[in-house]
């Protein structure tokens, strides 16, 4: 019979109670191995291996398992693609309109609704470590997001991530286009794009 330690090293790099109870590992072992810091509590329910690859983004790793359906948005999508380097007090993540809104104490966590006509428009799955992987809006999406509700996340952080994705290279106005006009912002946002590259 697999000891606990052969039946962690079949679970990923993170990992839920319920994952780990299907991979055999009991509810007290699992404890146990928190206990002696072979794994840690991430938040409610999701570990993660002692010896996991490094990542930044463990608070990303938490609500993304604690959250499923949510998408990574606003100012947490920006640093997450290098667009800001402003640091969010809580993840902010998406749900669809009408849909379950999660409660999620820790890591702090802000929830918005957003339209269920555009809510999956640029969602990409970003990796944040070696083979993890988190639903997020993509940097063009994330860009255009911060200026419709740049008056709620401060106009500076909207107009800072602008001129940084602008100055990637590998940057396509137009995409921010398409994007803004889907989202009923085209105006602001063209005006804002003109502005920066005059």
């Amino acid at each position: 019979m697999p000891t606990s330690s052969e039946r962690l090293a079949r679970l990923p790099p993170t990992f839920t109670t319920a994952t780990a109870e299907r991979g055999g590992l009991r509810r007290r072992e699992l404890y146990r191995l928190r206990d002696t810091g072979v794994v840690h509590e991430l938040s409610r329910g999701v570990f993660r291996k002692d010896d996991a690859p490094e990542t930044a983004h463990l608070d990303l790793v938490a609500v993304a398992f604690r959250a499923p359906q949510a998408v990574v948005c606003l100012v947490s999508a920006l640093a997450l693609h290098g667009l800001t380097d402003e640091i969010p007090a809580a993840v902010q993540v998406a749900v669809r309109r009408g849909t379950h809104r999660p409660h999620i104490t820790y890591p702090p966590t802000e929830v918005s609704e957003f339209d269920a006509a555009t809510f999956d428009l640029g969602r990409v799955d970003a990796e944040v470590a070696p083979g993890e992987r988190v639903p997020a809006y993509g940097p063009a999406r994330a860009v255009v997001d911060a200026m419709r509700l740049r008056r709620r996340l401060g106009e500076p952080v909207a107009y800072r991530a602008l001129r940084q994705y602008l100055a990637a290279p590998r940057s396509r106005p137009a995409e921010l286009l398409d994007y803004a006009r889907a989202l009923a912002v085209e105006g602001p946002v063209r005006h804002a794009v003109e502005a920066v590259l005059s």
